[in-house]
């Protein structure tokens, strides 16, 4: 038990370790723009990254928010399970959140897509979407990068294939998103 627990804690530090420090500032000046012109965030997610979508849109509307004074308008597509099954049984499970988008997002507006595979087919159909109608996108993922990795301006990628693993970086990584703004006054100008 001792081995595989030194074992995983190694593994989660070289997962945290191979985060790309340019892309995710990259990102943090995106959302600021974001910010800065009253756009939309979505976050999307399937699974535990639906968890970390919809954590990261109360951190990112409340705490953030409540730093900055200004208010980032952020939702969680995630959330509204009457909605989604009713788009999932009607449509289809793959629109879930591209119908979503159709209702909620304009141009400018930013969608970040969270995904160990980078496959899902509705975050895919979600991201190509957004960039058809003038959003900006970001994905998070694993090492295997998948469609979303081609087709989002903004990647985060977390060099593991370990869906325990990549969900615990990718919230680390959507945390500091946040706190960013807590902590970095000259984010808030």
């Amino acid at each position: 038990m001792k081995t595989w627990i030194t074992q995983y804690i190694a593994a989660q530090h070289a997962a945290l370790d191979s985060i790309s420090q340019p892309a995710l500032e990259n990102l943090t000046l995106a959302l600021q723009t974001v910010w800065r012109e009253d756009r939309q965030v979505f976050a999307i997610g399937n699974g535990g990254s639906a968890s970390n979508a919809s954590h990261f849109a109360t951190d990112l509307g409340k705490g953030a928010s409540d730093t900055l004074g200004k208010r980032f308008r952020v939702l969680s597509l995630t959330d509204n399970v009457s909605w989604i099954t009713a788009l999932g049984n009607d449509y289809s499970y793959d629109e879930i959140y591209s119908r979503q988008l159709e209702n909620y997002a304009r141009p400018g507006d930013l969608v970040i897509a969270i995904s160990v595979s980078g496959n899902s087919p509705n975050l895919v159909k979600a991201v190509e979407w957004a960039n058809q109608h003038g959003l900006e996108t970001a994905a998070l993922v694993g090492a295997k990068r998948g469609r979303l990795a081609e087709i989002s301006k903004h990647v985060l990628i977390t060099e593991d294939t370990h869906y325990g693993r990549v969900e615990d970086v990718q919230m680390h990584l959507l945390h500091m998103l946040c706190y960013a703004f807590m902590e970095l006054p000259e984010l808030s100008k």
